[in-house]
């Protein structure tokens, strides 16, 4: 049988993520059940197998071979320039460019089919910037470059329990403005369709407030009665097992006590701060509505332990994880009607 093909971004070269990548492939479980072509500087490879105390046996090949290089580990080799101006642990404008060059040519791969899913390692959103980002983040410049029509979003994911943001990467004080029925609708169909995907036939999914206390019968906000609530109706007479508003404070707690598969939340931090709490080294970020899965640790770079050879790979093991369970059917999220 066939094995999925995975692709693995090496991520930031002045971070954590050639080390946590070649920590995950020393694994013998992780070729058993996928091959997998590293995105990367082979030098930039060599010096995070290094800090990890390995030395990894893999060939370097173009992706197009690689869908046809059965049982193992390979490399694609993309020359990382910068060198000696781009130190460890580092914000640079040369490594935020070169990382936009390894999530193109994965997206390349994936395009073509050369690959069934992309895990990349984690990036850095302002080295990315200074290096030619012009959208506000990773998954938006996936959008961006791919041509993607439909909507896109943010999940996270930690233990089984999934969640979905109404708005993301947006200033606070332009939060309230921000919350529409089509904002919950979208964010409530994309969460419902990926845990389908996952394999839950059945989701169900709890919708958070906005204001404390849910509103408080309007007391302190409307966004509740006026916009959330309808909206949760809404997808109900669609036939999506969605219930709220609940209160913020508590939505994560009852949808662990209740046995919810998934939260929708209003804003980042109300579902960041909830999901990585439950779970900080094992959150993963799914990057929905792409073509095919797009996985990722749910930390940062972590620029301050570079090279000391003690980063956790469990999270981007769970990234890997996440994504083998999403390859299957390869309309995108937000496209299966």
């Amino acid at each position: 049988m066939t094995k999925p093909r995975i692709g693995l971004v090496l991520g930031d070269p002045c971070g954590i993520g050639p080390e946590i990548v070649a920590k995950l492939l020393a694994r013998p479980e992780v070729a058993a059940r996928a091959d997998l072509l590293v995105f990367g500087d082979r030098a930039v490879f060599a010096a995070g197998q290094k800090t990890a105390a390995l030395s990894l046996e893999v060939p370097e090949v173009e992706p197009e071979v690689a869908a046809r290089h059965a049982g193992g580990i390979a490399l694609h080799h993309i020359p990382f320039a910068a060198g000696d101006a781009c130190p460890p642990g580092a914000v640079c404008a040369q490594a935020g460019a070169h990382a936009l060059e390894l999530l193109r040519m994965a997206a390349d791969a994936a395009s073509r089919r050369d690959l069934d899913a992309v895990v990349f390692a984690p990036l850095s959103k302002q080295a990315m910037m200074e290096g030619g980002l012009e959208q506000e983040d990773v998954l938006n410049f996936l959008a961006a470059y791919l041509a993607c029509r439909g909507h896109v979003c943010e999940l996270a994911t930690v233990d089984g329990l999934w969640s979905s943001r109404v708005t993301s990467h947006v200033p606070l004080s332009q939060v309230a403005a921000s919350i529409t029925a089509k904002g919950i609708r979208d964010a409530v169909t994309i969460l419902h369709e990926t845990l389908q995907a996952s394999g839950i036939d059945a989701p169900r999914i709890a919708v958070s407030a906005l204001n404390p206390h849910a509103g408080e019968g309007g007391r302190f906000g409307r966004e509740e009665i006026e916009v959330i609530g309808p909206a949760v109706g809404a997808a109900q007479a669609r036939g999506i097992d969605a219930v709220g508003p609940f209160a913020a404070d508590t939505v994560f707690v009852r949808a662990r006590w209740d046995g919810f598969h998934g939260v929708v939340s209003m804003f980042h931090d109300q579902c960041q701060i909830a999901m990585k709490l439950l779970g900080f080294d094992r959150g993963v970020t799914v990057l929905a509505g792409l073509p095919f899965p797009v996985t990722t640790p749910a930390h940062g770079t972590a620029f301050d332990i570079v090279g000391r050879g003690n980063a956790n790979p469990e999270p981007i093991s769970h990234a890997f994880d996440v994504a083998l369970d999403l390859i299957g059917d390869r309309r995108p999220i937000g496209d299966r009607g």
